[in-house]
């Protein structure tokens, strides 16, 4: 897996930090004890299934909706009515909504009229960033799922926000725009944008996120740097031979922790297996044992992260 991790300063600035964050709807729990913190020019990836209570987090920070209990900083700034620093936020959650009847160019200079800014140039810019420029006297609501999702981002991206929060901003995108997305939004943090990203096409995130937060049940269960996320991801050798239970003797004799599987593949779980393959294949046909398959099987982060949901709910 290609994982992007950056060096980071000793003293980091925090853009986004949590503490206890409780919200109840009814019966429902939305979020239990949610601590996180982001810091700045990082991109935290935050995994759950729906109704795992992502985009009730996202909705509490962008002060859509009050936590019961709990507190919120961005920017060193506790989150409360007065709160002064929105127009350093760019935001998109669930639904890109738009003006179907304004162009995009339109939707753009609308926004870019209650976003106070003073700068033309911004608009041209991000029409370019985000390949909408052929489309900037078209209605919006004669586009495409995607370049809608497109122009939700243009939004977001309008008045170069130091902090990014996006919900499914891969969501409607074809391949090449996915691509498009991330290599923005490393551009983006590279430069020193810090970026809370949610979304269901995990191995996205794996190729972008600093860290991941795994939620379930308004529960955060798991945090991690990317690297500590890639030596927690299950490697083992399979291998299958013309008589499996000689195969695992000799494996058994050798030191190695095996057994066979549902699929007649004898799985090797040992570090020096995955890591040195070509000794085992010598070990079983030296000793007569016929290899049919020998492959080594990475997890990546989807399975991870199922794995992970499986072991909570047991």
């Amino acid at each position: 897996m290609c994982l992007f991790f950056t060096q980071r300063l000793k003293n980091q600035v925090q853009i986004i930090q949590t503490h206890s964050l409780y919200k109840h709807f009814g019966d429902t729990v939305a979020a239990h004890d949610i601590s996180i913190h982001v810091n700045q020019g990082e991109i935290y990836g935050f995994l759950g299934l729906n109704g795992a209570g992502k985009t009730t987090l996202i909705r509490m920070l962008l002060g859509m909706i009050r936590p019961d209990s709990g507190t919120i900083q961005l920017f060193g700034q506790e989150l409360h009515r007065r709160f002064d620093k929105w127009n350093e936020v760019g935001y998109l959650v669930e639904t890109p909504y738009s003006y179907p009847q304004l162009t995009v160019l339109e939707n753009l200079r609308v926004y870019y009229q209650l976003r106070q800014l003073k700068n033309q140039g911004l608009i041209d810019l991000v029409l370019e960033q985000l390949k909408l420029d052929k489309y900037r006297n078209i209605q919006a609501k004669a586009l495409s799922l995607g370049n809608q999702q497109r122009l939700g981002l243009a939004k977001a991206l309008l008045h170069r926000p130091p902090l990014l929060i996006l919900d499914e901003p891969t969501n409607g995108l074809d391949p090449e725009g996915i691509v498009e997305v991330r290599n923005l939004l490393l551009d983006l943090a590279q430069s020193g944008s810090t970026i809370l990203l949610s979304s269901h096409i995990l191995s996205e995130i794996s190729k972008v996120a600093h860290r991941i937060g795994i939620v379930h049940g308004g529960t955060l269960i798991q945090e991690m740097t990317a690297q500590e996320l890639s030596g927690q991801l299950m490697r083992k050798l399979l291998v299958q031979t013309t008589d499996n239970a000689h195969a695992l003797q000799l494996l058994h004799a050798a030191g190695y922790s095996a057994h066979e599987n549902q699929d007649a593949e004898i799985e090797i779980s040992n570090p020096d297996a995955t890591r040195y393959p070509e000794r085992v294949a010598a070990l079983l046909m030296d000793s007569g044992a016929a290899l049919r398959k020998l492959y080594v099987f990475s997890e990546d982060l989807e399975m991870y992260f199922l794995r992970t949901i499986r072991n909570t709910a047991q």
